[in-house]
């Protein structure tokens, strides 16, 4: 079955297929193809004439198609291409002829190799596991490409360290010799390095010659900065770049293969998607079966609204604030995909929810909105998904050969679906659907607080789907899975026990003291006090990625001394083992590297942070950093300015400053302790208490 597509040439597509044997190629013919819909004052007939002889137009024809969910078929253009390359450029030159909005185009922006697939009906799910070749290179300065290591499928490891034209020719040769489906990458930039490092063709893929897909770019989602590297192509073996790889970092290659079964995008388009490029796919797939086109830069107006809706739709999901401090027995009750079965079970789609055929109805609670009672196209597009975790997760429940990197993708795909619905670049979102969902998720949880105290339970802390809750004292509770299985009935969304502590420690703000909304940690009942295992913790420094691996165990071990102890002053006992050592310089400075993503260009930056003098040093090396992307440096002395105050991990750097790093050592040691009532003073103050040792204390 087609695992890899290629477009060598015009209206020519070919089709890569892993067989037992190997890979089959065949040739095909292709030409892609777009709509175009005029307005009342556009002409389809004028723009027909104006395209045909368009040099990569193949043929204009008449069609009749769906331009949107509450739409009948209307007449569009059918405009097809050479490439799939010249689609958007004529696309964009079409959307610029007359008034704003006078055409629209459709089915414009989609990838290559997923194009194909949905418009060719190809299936490129592969029909056996696909053999993996890995080539890791070091961080790739102005000199050039320096080694490569290379790691075949059969586990042989091959370390090339020569000049750049000769390691380019020995993992040619050794990508010959093993012939590998997948080329795993730790960076796209090794492509365009090998090929430069030899004058004559080189061939990595299966035929020689290498492509570029997209430029390296960086994009702002959510207030964050990212940075989305160069996407390369060989002929017939897709790339893997390990480092542009959501989803190969969050689950495995299985993971990714369900994804590619599920969206129809092949596996290399899969391993570089997005969570919303992925779930777009998806749900395109499923407007292209029921003949509703792809809208180019969708635009939908909000409703209008009163200001009294206006204000109860903005709300989001419903939270209690935390019971800040250590509590004791407590369990931890979690929705089942809460947001996608509310989506489900509620029939919420943007064709249902407001619909024009059934005004007088008000389904949504606070808001009032009607929801129509036709199927929407989203729950037919979630519910696979949702059927299919549960499945994965009842056969690792059994202990059975479970898909755990499967069910994991689709998590992530149903974590993203509802707040995909608010996203204003979404294909096919609505903002009254998130509104409604989020109008739902407050109901539910509201009820099932009042059912769990009504039964005995004290909830402690409750976060959209999630609710912590521990026993009245003086008063007997109904059994907590009695308790789960009534309010499953009354939601309709299956309320699961997720787990039982035998204490669950909620951290105050640093600020104002008052409850922190997602940092808290706890021992699980049952398991090992001493192993890092039995502890699950949020928010704190071990789970954040900027903290320094010898930080982070710092903590962690903290917080099993808590667990055995519960006692400030034992924990501050181990903390001091650990100052010790940073003071007597036996910690490694790469154990103390900090990892940060950069948000601007060095010259950017206003002011001089630690981040602006990694970068600066990284400048000076050749190893440039775009936003988005990470640096890796560790504090040498935090006293001076400029590019000295730090080394780069890269520099392997020998010392570090003691100061800072005890600071951090603190802070991590705050938030264990604050819980308790321990705050940074009681800490100092244990810290510097001394036994005197000498003669005269006697």
């Amino acid at each position: 079955m087609t695992y890899c597509i290629d477009f060598p040439e015009p209206e020519t597509a070919v089709e890569w297929s892993l067989t037992d044997a190997g890979v089959e190629r065949e040739e095909r013919p292709y030409r892609p193809r777009f709509y175009v819909r005029a307005t009342a004052d556009g002409s389809l007939a004028e723009v027909a004439d104006a395209v045909r002889p368009h040099p990569e137009v193949a043929a204009v024809e008449r069609e009749h198609h769906r331009p949107g969910w509450r739409h009948d078929a209307t007449e569009m253009l059918a405009v097809e291409m050479t490439t799939p390359d010249a689609v958007s450029r004529l696309a964009s030159t079409i959307t610029k002829v007359g008034r704003p909005g006078t055409y629209r185009c459709f089915n414009v922006d989609l990838s290559r190799q997923f194009r194909y697939c949905v418009e060719t009906g190809t299936e490129p799910t592969p029909t056996r596991d696909p053999t993996v070749l890995e080539l890791a290179a070091p961080p790739i300065a102005g000199s050039g490409l320096e080694s490569v290591t290379a790691t075949t499928p059969s586990g042989e490891t091959h370390a090339f360290a020569d000049a750049p034209a000769d390691i380019a020719r020995d993992v040619e040769s050794l990508i010959r010799r093993t012939e590998p489906d997948v080329l795993r990458v730790s960076t796209a930039e090794l492509l365009p390095e090998l090929f430069d490092a030899v004058e004559e063709d080189l061939r990595l893929g299966r035929e020689p010659g290498y492509t570029q897909l997209a430029a390296a770019s960086t994009y702002e989602s959510y207030g964050t900065v990212g940075h989305s590297p160069a996407r390369y192509a060989v002929p017939g073996r897709p790339i893997v770049d390990a480092s542009n790889s959501f989803f190969l970092r969050e689950t495995d290659l299985d993971g990714v293969r369900y994804l590619v079964e599920r969206s129809h995008k092949p596996l290399q388009e899969a391993a570089w998607a997005s969570i919303g490029n992925v779930l777009t796919a998806i749900q395109i797939r499923e407007a292209l079966s029921r003949d509703v086109l792809v809208p180019w830069r969708s635009w939908r107006a909000e409703r209008f609204k009163p200001a009294s809706t206006l204000e109860t739709a903005d709300r989001g999901g419903f939270t209690l604030s935390p019971d800040v401090g250590v509590h004791e027995n407590v369990h931890e009750l979690d929705f089942s995909s809460l947001y996608p079965n509310i989506m489900c079970t509620r029939n919420i789609s943007p064709e249902t929810v407001c619909c024009d055929c059934h005004p007088e109805r008000e389904d949504v609670p606070e808001l009032g909105y009607g929801i129509c009672p036709d199927d929407g196209y989203l729950p037919d597009v979630l519910q696979p998904l949702i059927d299919d975790r549960d499945e994965f997760k009842r056969r690792l429940g059994r202990g059975d050969d479970g898909r755990e990197g499967a069910a994991a993708a689709i998590k992530w795909i149903l974590v993203s679906c509802f707040g995909y619905q608010g996203f204003s670049n979404a294909k096919f979102g609505r903002i009254e659907c998130h509104e409604a969902i989020n109008a739902f998720a407050r109901e539910i949880l509201l009820d099932a607080k009042a059912t769990l105290e009504h039964h005995g339970w004290r909830v402690v802390h409750g976060i959209v789907d999630s609710l912590w809750v521990t026993p009245m004292p003086d008063r007997e509770g109904t059994d907590l899975e009695t308790v789960a299985r009534e309010i499953t009935d009354d939601a309709g969304i299956r309320l699961e026990y997720e787990a039982a502590y035998d204490w669950l420690a909620f951290c105050p703000r640093r600020d104002d003291g008052a409850g922190a909304l997602t940092r808290y940690f706890g021992k699980r009942a049952g398991d090992p006090v001493d192993d890092e295992s039995s502890y699950k913790r949020r928010g704190i420094e071990a789970r954040q990625r900027s903290t320094p691996p010898f930080v982070e165990d710092a903590q962690l071990e903290l917080i099993r001394e808590f667990g055995r102890t519960r006692s400030p002053e034992a924990v501050c006992e181990s903390l001091r083992e650990f100052v010790r050592d940073l003071r007597s310089g036996d910690v490694d400075p790469a154990r103390l590297a900090i990892t940060n993503r950069v948000s601007k260009r060095v010259e950017e930056y206003t002011q001089t942070t630690k981040n602006v003098a990694a970068l600066e040093r990284a400048a000076d090396l050749g190893l440039e950093k775009h936003p988005g992307q990470t640096v890796e440096y560790v504090v040498v002395d935090d006293e001076k300015s400029g590019r000295a105050r730090v080394a780069l991990l890269h520099e392997n750097p020998d010392r570090y400053d003691i100061a800072f790093y005890r600071d951090r050592l603190c802070r991590a040691a705050e938030s264990v302790l604050a819980p308790a009532g321990f705050r940074r003073e009681e800490i100092e103050e244990q810290l510097s208490e001394r036994v005197n040792g000498s003669l005269s204390a006697f």
